[in-house]
C-alpha cells in the first residue's frame, strides 16, 4: 500500500499550521489519505479529490452518524472539508475497507504513534480497537475523508 500524506505543517513558517488546521504546527501531526480501490477491488494510491480532502465515506444505514450530531449541535465547521476538494476526480473509486484497515493496523504497529483520529463509524466498520484511536470532538473537522495521526 502506498501512503499519501496530505498535510503535516505549513512549509515556509515554523510553528504555523496550514489552514484550516489548528494543530498542524510542529510536523508531528499528519493527515493521510484513506485507501481506495477500483471497481474490481484492486487497491490504488489514487484519491477521490485533487486535495485528498472533502470526499467523504459517509455512515451507512445503522451506523452512528457523528457528522449529523455535530452539525445539529451548531458545529458547522465540522463539514468544512467539503469546500477543500479543489475538484473531485477518480469517481469510480470506492473506499477500501481492507486497505484502510491494513494502513491503520500498520500505523498502530509503530511505537512512535501517539494518537489516530478517524470517524467513529469507520472505526467500528473496520473493527479496529486501540486506545490510541480517539474521537477528535465536534470542534475539529470530520475525519471520514482522511486519517489524522499524531506522533510522539
Amino acid at each position: 500500500i502506498s501512503i499519501r500524506y496530505l498535510d503535516a505543517n505549513f512549509p515556509f513558517i515554523d510553528n504555523f499550521p496550514l489552514l484550516p488546521h489548528l494543530s498542524h504546527n510542529d510536523g508531528k501531526k499528519i493527515d493521510i489519505s484513506l485507501i481506495y480501490e477500483t471497481e474490481d477491488g484492486v487497491i490504488t494510491d489514487k484519491q477521490k479529490s485533487v486535495s485528498g480532502y472533502g470526499v467523504f465515506e459517509h455512515p451507512k444505514t445503522g451506523e452512528f452518524n457523528q457528522i449529523e450530531s455535530c452539525i445539529n449541535k451548531g458545529y458547522t465547521q465540522y463539514d468544512y472539508p467539503k469546500y477543500l476538494t479543489f475538484g473531485t476526480i477518480n469517481h469510480r473509486l470506492k473506499f477500501s475497507e481492507k486497505g484502510t484497515r491494513l494502513l491503520v493496523k500498520s500505523l498502530l504497529d509503530s511505537k512512535s504513534l501517539g494518537k489516530l483520529f478517524i470517524e467513529p463509524h469507520l472505526k467500528k466498520r473496520m473493527n479496529i480497537n486501540d486506545h490510541r484511536i480517539r474521537y477528535h470532538g465536534c470542534r475539529a473537522v470530520r475525519h471520514d475523508d482522511h486519517i489524522h495521526i499524531q506522533l510522539n
